[in-house]
């Protein structure tokens, strides 16, 4: 931190700012304009799209939400994690990959109606102020959800940075690799194993000018010059190791001329089927989530703490994917990877968005030709980066810290996901979140509802109380009345934890940033009464279960007549929990008064108490009193005792 009045003081918003932040704003805008060129065109082919597509919607994305939005420092754009959803459309509306244009371009025009119908919803999403969608879905399902992107996007593209296409489901994607890998284009793929060795290799870098240039331009940089000196440009057949392979147009991006005249108007008969309503609610679903999500992320790291409305912004993306589509482009979101860098770049406010799309118009609109000389196999090399961003071992890690419960929340949806769709998939991730609290006693009854009371109210304090579970699925009402009498009413609010079963990973993670919330608005927000609760995990936002503890249960008969001394040496090992029970029994051929004393203790005082059992007290008196002992390991809820149960572990 500098210290300096200047940078502490929020920037000015809106046209009052532009001047005031322009030079800033404007080499942020430029230096994004640089990443956002080549992942632009990498996206839209890999979603099927014509190249120019992509630039279609950053552009409209940067200039018209702009305006809209309150989003300080997010980029609209295309995003990775839409590609699985427009190739799986475009697929099921007959893309060929280049077999049969006109087949490509009737099953373009189909989705782009797709587009607009879900860009529409995403508009009535913003206006009812649904913006707390995000909020629902738990975190682990949508970490591995973003995974599975990642996979998927990692095996569609891999053979195209080979010189190859990709075939097949995921599953069979993963067969294929060998294959694709002997059977390599040698020039494409030099490009492309090239590429991808820059963009693993130079944040290895730490020279600080080598990070002031965005990686993609590396990769251009290299690639550019390489394919011109292989002459990919012309069609061409060249010798590798006795074999022959071909080169042509087909290995670079194609753009047209003009872009305006490149645009392309839908075709809304899509919406008349079946299939065509699966992927806008698709679309503008899982849109939505990621845009949210995103949108979040990115007010955590902001500099200044400023906090996007997110059904505004919800709105401004709708707008902008309707116009989008209108004209042939991509979905687009609120996108993390190039707001991060905009962050990085020294952005001040939303204008550096704006900047952005008018360098990208400027650039394309004069200079299209020198796109085509930009290889496919290093922009498939960049989208293999950022699904290995996405799956890479350190989320794993992440999950896997924060409790195993999450980690198979996690696998289970990137597996469902690569078996099936993302929305079945994430269906199965939170099916099996719900089981997994099930099992961890959360009530059934307590799902989706919370169930809260305001025990104590002062000038200053509102107290609110929660009991049964606290969990993903009934966090947006329990939210909703923290904020009605703390936020809304600059009230200190303190949650009261102490009588609730369950508190979920989601929650404990949403409670923290919630907290981070109130100190901004000069208040506080307090979490108590998890004393007694269990966490999951060492991570201090893990799933925190009340009063489940490893103990012993002694289950001992024997005489009546040995009851006092064996009381006494309970006593003597501080167990306090035990029940003596009168019962007959027969101890060899006579019937005798016998006791049942069953005993409940942590390891250690119960393990104490059985080897004095043993070496003291068999010896002694177990022929004579008949002593017979039982150990079992259960878990018991302590110490509150009008819920005490015990369940056999």
């Amino acid at each position: 931190m500098s210290g300096s009045n200047t940078e502490l003081q929020v920037p000015k918003t809106g046209f009052a700012g532009l001047k005031q932040n322009l030079q800033k704003d404007l080499i942020s805008g430029f230096l994004v304009f640089l990443i956002a060129l080549p992942l632009c065109l990498g996206i839209a082919l890999a979603c099927g799209y014509p190249a120019i597509s992509g630039i279609f919607t950053a552009i409209i994305g940067a200039i018209l939400t702009t305006f809209i939005s309150d989003s300080a420092l997010t980029i609209k754009g295309p995003a990775a994690g839409l590609i699985v959803i427009a190739i799986g459309a475009i697929t099921e509306f007959g893309f060929t990959a280049g077999q049969n244009h006109a087949s490509d371009l009737h099953a373009y025009q189909l989705v782009l109606g797709i587009g607009v119908a879900a860009g529409c919803i995403q508009i009535l999403f913003g206006l009812f102020r649904v913006g707390s969608l995000g909020d629902f879905f738990p975190l682990s399902v949508v970490h591995g959800m973003l995974a599975a992107i990642g996979i998927i996007i990692m095996l569609k593209q891999f053979p195209i940075a080979m010189g190859g296409h990709a075939e097949g489901g995921p599953f069979e994607l993963i067969l294929s690799i060998p294959a694709k890998i002997i059977h390599m284009n040698p020039c494409i793929a030099a490009i492309g194993v090239g590429s991808l060795a820059i963009m693993f290799g130079v944040p290895l870098i730490k020279n600080k000018y080598v990070k002031m240039i965005p990686k993609p331009m590396f990769v251009l940089m290299f690639a550019v010059p390489l394919g011109i000196y292989f002459g990919i440009s012309h069609e061409h057949a060249y010798h590798f190791e006795g074999r022959e392979y071909m080169v042509g147009d087909e290995y670079l991006v194609n753009v047209p001329g003009n872009m305006f005249k490149a645009m392309t108007h839908p075709d809304f008969s899509s919406l008349m089927t079946f299939s065509g309503w699966k992927w806008v609610i698709m679309f503008a679903l899982i849109g939505s989530l990621e845009s949210l999500l995103s949108a979040k992320a990115i007010d955590i790291i902001d500099p200044w703490k400023r906090k996007t409305n997110l059904n505004r912004d919800l709105l401004a993306v709708g707008i902008g994917n309707t116009v989008s589509a209108f004209v042939g482009g991509l979905p687009m979101i609120s996108e993390i990877v190039r707001s991060k860098a905009n962050i990085d770049n020294g952005a001040r406010t939303r204008f550096a968005d704006l900047y952005h799309g008018l360098f990208l118009l400027i650039f394309v609109g004069s200079v299209p030709f020198l796109l085509h000389h930009i290889p496919l196999a290093a922009l498939a090399a960049m989208l293999v980066y950022t699904g290995f961003q996405l799956t890479a071992p350190r989320e794993y890690l992440h999950v896997y810290r924060i409790g195993r419960e999450q980690l198979i929340m996690f696998v289970v949806t990137i597996v469902a996901v690569l078996a099936t769709d993302l929305i079945i998939g994430i269906a199965v991730g939170i099916g099996t979140k719900f089981l997994i609290h099930y099992i961890n006693g959360a009530p059934i009854r307590s799902f989706f509802k919370p169930y809260l009371g305001i025990v104590e109210i002062d000038n200053d304090t509102c107290t609110i109380r929660a009991a049964h579970a606290i969990i993903f699925s009934n966090w947006i009402p329990f939210k909703k009345q923290i904020e009605k009498v703390g936020l809304n009413q600059n009230r200190n609010v303190v949650v009261d934890l102490t009588d609730t079963t369950i508190v979920d990973h989601s929650v404990m993670e949403k409670l923290h940033e919630m907290e981070e919330e109130f100190r901004q608005n000069n208040i506080k927000l307090e979490v108590i009464g998890l004393d007694e609760h269990k966490p999951l995990s060492a991570h201090p936002l893990s799933t925190h279960r009340r009063g489940f503890e490893q103990m012993r249960r002694i289950i001992v008969f024997v005489d009546s007549g040995l009851q006092h001394l064996l009381e006494h040496e309970l006593n003597y090992h501080e167990i306090r929990d035990f029940t003596s029970i009168a019962c007959g029994g027969i101890l060899g051929s006579s019937i005798r008064d016998r006791l049942r004393i069953e005993i409940l203790a942590k390891p250690d005082k119960a393990e104490h108490f059985m080897d004095e059992l043993r070496s003291e007290i068999l010896p002694r008196f177990g022929k004579q009193y008949g002593i017979r002992a039982f150990v079992e390991n259960v878990e018991a809820i302590i110490p509150d005792y009008s819920q005490v149960g015990v369940a056999v572990a």
